[in-house]
């Protein structure tokens, strides 16, 4: 009886530990929710787009803005710790606003898609919380749409449209937190997003070739999501 008990814990033990890691660990999970990027500007500001564009009354300004947006993930975990996941992201805004005491009509719009994909390290134990840390990598296109900004200005200033597509990266991690087996929340994830948008051609384009100078070609943005992960 002894040796059957021994013999039989010795084989539920592992269906446990199996059944468990199953439990835990789904095969893919596929997150989406609400994403906001602190935008990085690469130097530009409200007097240099003054100067650029002859503007002797001021009106420009560049806030430090956010930009609000969507952020989709879907992982495929090829163990209890590792997976590899594809990242689609949107953003939209206003990067160009009017200074203080002035009033703008026809601020251009920007718009921002990328797509990302890289390893993603899980800490999964029998607690509902996973923290996770990955490294994406992949492309983003930025895009400003065509205006004509009236108002305070000292004459109408078009902008043409303009798009720009390099490659970016967000380094970064997040808390995942069980709900039941099939649903969790991202309770938080926050990114490094780097972007190599050659900021001095890209607003060349919208203003006017060799106008604006002295712009970063790269951009440190931090991006945060929040939202829900389906598992399977």
């Amino acid at each position: 009886m002894i040796r059957f008990a021994a013999a039989a814990m010795a084989f539920i033990i592992p269906i446990g530990s199996f059944a468990f890691a199953q439990d835990a660990t789904p095969k893919v999970q596929v997150f989406g929710g609400y994403s906001l990027l602190h935008l990085d500007h690469g130097g530009l500001n409200g007097g240099l787009l003054d100067l650029d564009l002859h503007q002797t009354s001021d009106p420009f300004a560049v806030a430090n803005y956010f930009l609000d947006g969507w952020n989709a993930e879907a992982q495929y975990n090829t163990g209890r710790w590792l997976g590899i996941a594809t990242d689609f992201g949107g953003r939209y805004g206003t990067p160009i606003t009017a200074s203080r005491d002035r009033t703008l009509a026809g601020l251009p719009k920007e718009t921002a898609y990328s797509f990302l994909a890289g390893p993603v390290l899980s800490y999964r134990t029998k607690s509902r919380v996973t923290p996770f840390v990955h490294g994406l990598f992949g492309w983003d296109r930025t895009s400003l749409g065509a205006s004509t900004i009236t108002g305070s200005v000292s004459s109408p200033v078009s902008v043409a449209a303009t798009n720009y597509t390099d490659f970016a990266m967000a380094l970064g991690g997040g808390v995942d937190y069980r709900l039941a087996r099939r649903v969790s929340l991202r309770l938080g994830q926050l990114d490094w997003f780097h972007t190599s948008v050659n900021l001095n051609k890209f607003y060349g384009s919208a203003f006017g070739t060799g106008l604006i100078q002295g712009l970063r070609t790269n951009q440190a943005n931090r991006r945060f999501s929040a939202g829900v992960v389906l598992r399977f």
